[in-house]
């Protein structure tokens, strides 16, 4: 079911934005030849997806692609030009402001990449004011905003003023003011860029791991600049340029069946089995697997690259399971599944020859 469903999206800047959408979609103009012959600026150019139930859905997208403007019109921070955008079924565009104001502080929370936080707040104080300004008392939010905190790992913080801490816990508490109002959609803009690669990739899995415990999970609307978290993150990418969305798939639909030269451009270099997550080939198991399976047996996360689950299948002639954070069995892979796999998403054939040599290696013990 589409949680968020985006409709003939405009968003233009200038004086003239009627001429500018028709010169760009009826006259086939490219965002520099519009700006040149109406001073406008295409911002988004007609963007039509749709975010499922439970989902992340990444758009991805170099500096000035749109992509910041696209999220911040879904909650009308930026008001689109032209188009809809429903939220479950509603039409949001037509919302007046009491409305907005409604639907920000109980179904949708934003994360910045700047962080955000108030200086002048402590950590509590910060994760705490959304529920502060829907009206909770005093005691709930706070007992609340503790529980928030101890979720993303941040316990025994909660005095501390934001400037103490490091940009990876400035970030963790961002995550926590958008999470303790239970919103049913987190609209993430870049919120992982200016962190340090590190850190960057334990918010990555922090985010999948509280992704699986949430019950009901969020439905995830992310931005990013950068392909391998795009791979990584999303159950499906939108790759936008000027303005336009070039394409929408699965992380393994953009890697192997890329729509133009734009998008190929962007995925030919990739070592794919290096960001392809273990949850894209993962597949139910045989009922010989499942008596197989104990809780003491192999298993990997979920959002565990198929690279890295490769020694852990050649190790072992069983099913390796797929667990959530919570030891929730998933699904399963074999050997077979993941060297299938390995040998069809193979960026070169020392790739390739890698795979199976370790394979051999194992086999020869």
């Amino acid at each position: 079911m589409a949680v968020i469903e985006v409709e003939g999206l405009w968003k233009i800047f200038g004086g003239d934005p009627e001429r500018a959408r028709t010169l760009a979609q009826d006259e086939g103009l490219s965002k520099a030849e519009v700006k040149e012959e109406t001073d406008s600026v295409i911002a988004v150019n007609d963007a039509n997806f749709d975010v499922q139930e439970q989902e992340i859905f990444v758009v991805m997208g170099l500096s000035g692609s749109g992509k910041s403007t696209l999220l911040r019109c879904v909650n009308r921070l930026v008001e689109p030009t032209f188009g809809t955008v429903r939220v479950h079924g509603e039409d949001v565009t037509a919302y007046d402001q009491e409305q907005l104001r409604q639907i920000r502080r109980t179904k949708m929370s934003m994360v910045f990449q700047n962080f955000g936080l108030f200086p002048h707040r402590t950590v509590l104080g910060n994760v705490e004011y959304g529920l502060e300004v829907s009206g909770v008392d005093e005691e709930k939010r706070q007992a609340k905003a503790r529980r928030t905190l101890e979720l993303v790992g941040l316990e025994g913080y909660e005095d501390s003023n934001p400037g103490e801490l490091s940009g990876g816990m400035q970030q963790r508490v961002g995550l926590a003011r958008a999470l303790v109002n239970d919103p049913e959609i987190l609209l993430m803009d870049e919120a992982f860029s200016a962190l340090d690669p590190l850190i960057r990739e334990e918010m990555q899995n922090e985010l999948l791991d509280l992704q699986d415990m949430w019950d009901p999970a969020a439905t995830i609307l992310f931005i990013t600049h950068d392909l391998d978290e795009a791979l990584k993150m999303g159950d499906r990418i939108a790759i936008m340029k000027d303005g336009w969305i070039a394409q929408i798939g699965t992380p393994t639909e953009i890697l192997t069946n890329p729509a133009d030269e734009y998008v190929k451009s962007f995925v030919e270099n990739v070592d794919r089995t290096k960001v392809i997550p273990v949850r894209t080939v993962m597949r139910a198991p045989t009922d010989e697997e499942a008596e197989r399976l104990t809780e003491e047996s192999p298993s990997v996360s979920p959002h565990t690259s198929i690279a890295e689950v490769l020694p852990r299948v050649l190790e072992t002639d069983g099913p390796v399971g797929i667990r959530d954070s919570g030891g929730n069995l998933k699904g399963v892979v074999t050997q077979e599944d993941v060297m299938t796999e390995v040998t069809r998403n193979a960026s070169n054939v020392t790739q390739t020859r890698e795979a199976s040599r370790q394979a051999k290696k194992v086999k020869s013990r």
